[in-house]
């Protein structure tokens, strides 16, 4: 988390909101701040999104290679993910500042999408055993306002939606020998079906109440906080708890049930919005509440 400093007074004021579920900006403690997607924003990728939430601007760029799987899993392809602060999001990037928080993030990520029922992997594969498809998942932080984690599951997911992977013709030589040709034609291509993808749902426990989509001030006044890696259909793929202070059993159990519903409203809305753009046209902007 980025460091934002507060008085006791304004702690106090931002924890009596909650209590009376009216946060400071007049959302309630389960709402999501305004949202914009975009889709298809960088050329050169196999596919790329972009993601403002409210000071919150991520930007999500995929690129596809062959590459020989992973011995543990010969017959499927794999995401790679990597993370970078930029300087200008905030000052404590500077020189390797973000180098803990880039580590966290794609740690997340990497362990949200380690599920076999979140994407179908095995059709990235060419070749078993010799060739697949690795997909880099390279996330940019361009501006930080809070709630980071959420912010760039939810671009990660528009990118994979946009992610458009060249057709493969594998042919025998004569020796024995396995030949590739990948096609040329920009509408030869397959895409990735991400509609069982998981949003990252972070619940930040602020007093004896918790909130999703906290902002910087509310992270500030968070001693502990769950990462949740949800489904649209509600199954948890990562669970993840954060901060010095303790959570009880019973508000774990309470923030997890607040996790899956939001996740799944999460999830949905985004696929709708996603839908919705690609019919609209490349590069056209989409601005709605993702709630």
């Amino acid at each position: 988390m980025v460091d934002v400093q507060l008085s006791e007074a304004e702690k106090t004021f931002i924890l009596h909101g909650i209590q009376d579920n009216l946060r400071e900006d007049g959302r309630s403690c389960e709402d999501y701040r305004h949202m914009e997607i975009e889709t298809d924003v960088v050329s050169n990728t196999t596919g790329s999104a972009r993601v403002r939430l409210a000071n919150t601007d991520v930007l999500v760029g995929v690129k596809a290679e062959l590459s020989a799987p992973t011995p543990e899993k010969t017959d499927r392809g794999r995401l790679e993910f990597f993370v970078d602060c930029s300087a200008n999001a905030t000052p404590q990037f500077e020189g390797r500042g973000g180098e803990e928080l880039a580590t966290e993030i794609s740690t997340m990520l990497s362990r949200a999408y380690d599920c076999s029922s979140c994407l179908d992997l095995q059709s990235l594969c060419v070749i078993p055993k010799q060739q697949c498809w690795v997909l880099f998942v390279d996330i940019l932080l361009l501006e930080c306002g809070g709630n980071l984690f959420d912010a760039a599951s939810i671009a990660v997911k528009a990118a994979l939606f946009n992610t458009r992977i060249p057709s493969v013709t594998v042919s025998q030589e004569e020796g024995g020998e396995m030949e590739l040709e990948i096609s040329d034609d920009p509408y030869d291509v397959k895409r990735l079906d991400v509609a069982t993808a998981p949003c990252v749902v972070t619940l930040n426990k602020i007093g004896h109440y918790h909130v999703v989509d906290a902002s910087q001030k509310e992270e500030a006044c968070t001693l502990a906080r769950l990462l949740m890696g949800v489904t649209e259909k509600g199954s948890i793929t990562a669970l993840k708890k954060e901060g010095c202070g303790s959570l009880d059993p019973e508000s774990v159990l309470d923030m997890m049930e607040t996790g899956k519903k939001i996740g799944q409203a999460l999830n949905s809305s985004l696929m709708k919005v996603l839908e919705e753009e690609e019919k609209q046209g490349p590069r056209r902007k989409t601005v709605g509440f993702l709630r």
